[in-house]
């Protein structure tokens, strides 16, 4: 692998290196809204399925710009607490304690004290806002969509300014912006005043080809049929009724599943026995063993070979 570029593509065609160098084959569609989200200094609004490669796009385009990646990850529930700051009350406790101890009865005195950056949390919005002397970060939320709106609400306020109040200490201004990466799997509408903030871009499944380039990467040490079948396979599985269709992260994990068994093709026995690979849920999972996985891949066969 190539070393890190440091400094921003100056071109779609340097994004497209750029991320090849980390290992992440991009689509021109792609690199270009990338490519005008980092110029622009524009959070990049991410959608598509889950195992598509959002989340992954982040993860190495902090390794090639050799920037921090600060990761904040959604779920219901998430509050300013955990994607913000807290205080650090049992040592803030302690210090009370202390200054009784000693007799100290300033109150202002007190409280100055116990409200000092010696105390602060930093969780990853603040992570991203305050400079640490290596540069601007790169901002991952991930899954947005499993969050609340109050929430959803709270970020845009921040994304309007990139700076947060602490009550206790003022304003945090991020002196760099970091570069904002926003994922979702759509198991809910983002509201349009956050989008609108934002360039926006629907990852899809990759097309045969793309995926097939996409094995030869991630698992060089795989036959070509055997990456071919896998690919044929897959791709056939997203033509079905399914509760969750494969992404690409279960063509690959498929694929080195394969490779540990020291198969070199798809075969009826090796597709029943690893379908819990592929497919993550057990009504998918006997929809397609036996029977109907035969007559995929006799298709399969038919297509690319035995």
């Amino acid at each position: 692998m190539s070393a890190p570029t440091h400094g921003l593509p100056t071109s779609v065609d340097e994004v497209i290196e750029m991320l090849g160098g980390g290992r992440y084959v991009c689509d021109r569609s792609l690199a270009t809204t990338l490519f005008l989200a980092l110029k622009l200094g524009r959070p990049l609004f991410l959608e598509g399925d889950a195992g598509v490669g959002k989340t992954e796009l982040a993860k190495v385009l902090a390794e090639r710009l050799g920037r921090r990646l600060i990761r904040l990850q959604c779920y219901e529930g998430l509050d300013v607490a955990s994607a913000v700051y807290e205080w650090n009350y049992a040592h803030q406790m302690m210090e009370i304690r202390l200054h009784e101890v000693a007799g100290e009865t300033n109150r202002d005195q007190l409280e100055r004290d116990i409200f000092d950056e010696r105390f602060l949390i930093r969780r990853p919005l603040l992570q991203a806002l305050q400079d640490d002397g290596r540069g601007p970060a790169v901002l991952l939320i991930d899954e947005l969509d499993r969050t609340d709106e109050p929430f959803e609400a709270f970020l845009l306020e921040v994304l309007s300014d990139y700076q947060v109040t602490i009550p206790e200490l003022g304003t945090v201004k991020a002196q760099q912006k970091p570069t904002v990466l926003i994922t979702s799997n759509r198991t809910r509408e983002i509201h349009d005043a956050l989008k609108r903030r934002c360039f926006y871009h629907w990852i899809d499944y990759p097309d045969a080809a793309r995926e097939l380039e996409i094995l030869k990467i991630r698992v060089p040490d795989a036959k070509e049929r055997l990456m071919a079948q896998v690919v044929a396979f897959v791709q056939k599985l997203r033509a079905r009724d399914l509760f969750k269709l494969p992404g690409v992260a279960e063509s690959i994990d498929w694929t080195q599943a394969m490779l540990a068994l020291d198969k070199v093709s798809l075969s009826p026995d090796a597709v029943d026995e690893t379908l819990g690979i592929v497919l993550k849920y057990q009504d998918d999972v006997e929809k397609i063993r036996g029977d109907e996985a035969q007559r995929i891949l006799n298709d399969v066969h038919t297509e690319v070979g035995p």
